[in-house]
C-alpha cells in the first residue's frame, strides 16, 4: 500500500509521481532539497529505508493472507484499519475544530478512498497470488501519472504496462482472460488500483488542508468506521479472538505504521521522484513475499509481466521528471 501524504503543498501531480509504482494503503510528502550527501551511508541510507518499507508492506500483506481463513478478507481489513487508526489518533491527537465543511468533505473522501483501496485489495489477495494482485493494482497510479503528465512519451509506458497485463492474463497457461487467475480477484485488484488513484488525489488535498499527519489520522478513522460493519458481518465474534487480534495488530504494524514511518524518514533525505522509482519495485517485492511466505510460485511469463509493469512505472516517473526539468518555450519552471 502507498505511503501517506501530510504535506500542505503537495500537488496531485507530485503525489502521482511519488506513488506511480507502489502497493497496502498514496501520495508521498516531498521533502525540501538538502545538501548533497557525500558519504556512502548518506546516499544509501534512505534507499534502505524505502526498500525496508516495501518489504514490510508486502510481508504484512502476506501475513494478512495467512489469517484470512480465521477472520475473512473484510475482517482483516477491519482489524488493520482499526488498529492503524488507533495508533495514529493516539500519536497525532488531531484537532477537530476550526475546519470548514469543505475540509471535512475532503478528509471524508480520503477516508472512503482508503477504505475502498484496502477492502478491494484484500478481497483480491484472498483470491489471486500476491504478485499479480499488486501488479494489477499498480495500474491505477500508473494511469494517473500518465494522465496528469500529458506527455506523448507516456503512451509508450502505458502500452508497455498493457503488454504486461496481457502476459499476466495468460497466468497458468489459460490464455487471455486471466487464465487460472480468478476473474473476480483480478477485477478486485484493478478496482483497488482505481481507488488508489483516488487516494493519491485526496491525500494531496487533505495534506494541504490539515497540518502534519492530522488529516491522515482522521481519514484512517473514517476508513475504519466504514470497514467495521463489513468486518463484523463477515467475521462476527472471530474478530475478538485474542490470537486473531494479535495477528491483526501485526498486519497493521507491518502494513501501515512501520512503512509509513520509514517512508516519511526516507523522504526527508531523498527527492520524491527517486522515492517513486524505488516504489515501482513493489510488485517484485510482493511476488517475492508471496513465494517465500505463501509458496506462491511464478511462471516465467508471470515474472516477465511484472517486469514490464515495473519498467513502465519507472519510465512514466522518469519521463514526468524529465518533462519538468526541460520546459518548452512557452512553459515556466514550476
Amino acid at each position: 500500500m502507498p505511503a501517506p501524504s501530510s504535506s500542505p503543498t503537495a500537488s496531485p501531480e507530485t503525489s502521482a509521481s511519488a506513488t506511480a509504482g507502489a502497493s497496502t494503503t498514496g501520495a508521498a510528502r516531498p521533502a525540501p532539497a538538502g545538501p548533497a550527501p557525500t558519504s556512502a551511508r548518506a546516499r544509501f541510507g534512505p534507499v534502505a529505508l524505502v526498500v525496508s518499507a516495501g518489504i514490510s508492506v508486502q510481508f504484512g500483506a502476506a501475513l494478512a493472507v495467512m489469517i484470512m481463513p480465521r477472520a475473512g478478507a473484510a475482517g482483516v481489513v477491519t482489524l488493520r484499519l482499526a488498529a492503524a487508526a488507533l495508533v495514529l489518533l493516539l500519536v497525532c491527537r488531531p484537532k477537530v475544530r476550526g475546519y470548514s465543511r469543505s475540509d471535512w468533505g475532503t478528509v471524508l473522501a480520503f477516508g472512503v478512498a482508503m477504505a475502498g483501496m484496502n477492502g478491494l485489495f484484500y478481497q483480491s489477495i484472498d483470491r489471486i497470488p500476491l504478485g499479480p494482485a499488486v501488479t494489477l493494482e499498480v495500474l491505477g497510479p500508473l494511469a494517473l501519472s500518465v494522465i496528469v503528465s500529458r506527455r506523448l512519451v507516456n503512451l509508450l509506458w502505458a502500452g508497455l504496462a498493457l503488454g504486461g497485463v496481457v502476459l499476466l492474463s495468460g497466468h497458468g497457461g489459460g490464455g487471455f482472460g486471466f487464465g487460472s487467475l480468478d476473474p473476480a480477484g483480478a477485477a478486485f485488484a484493478i478496482g483497488a488500483g482505481a481507488m488508489w488513484a483516488a487516494y493519491i488525489v485526496f491525500s494531496a488535498r487533505t495534506g494541504r488542508r490539515f497540518p502534519q499527519a492530522d488529516g491522515l489520522a482522521l481519514a484512517m478513522a473514517v476508513a475504519a468506521v466504514i470497514s467495521l460493519p463489513l468486518g463484523v458481518i463477515e467475521s462476527g465474534s472471530a474478530l475478538l479472538v485474542p490470537s486473531t487480534l494479535a495477528l491483526g495488530l501485526g498486519v497493521a504494524v507491518l502494513s501501515s505504521v512501520l512503512p509509513y514511518t520509514l517512508e516519511l524518514l526516507a523522504l526527508r533525505r531523498m527527492p520524491a521522484p527517486t522515492f517513486a522509482i524505488l516504489m515501482s519495485l513493489e510488485p517484485a517485492i510482493a511476488a517475492t513475499a508471496g513465494f517465500l511466505v505463501l509458496s506462491q510460485a511464478m511462471s516465467p511469463l508471470d515474472a516477465l509481466a511484472i517486469a514490464l509493469v515495473i519498467a513502465a512505472s519507472m519510465g512514466a516517473v522518469r519521463s514526468q521528471l524529465g518533462g519538468r526539468a526541460k520546459p518548452g518555450p512557452k512553459e515556466g519552471v514550476s
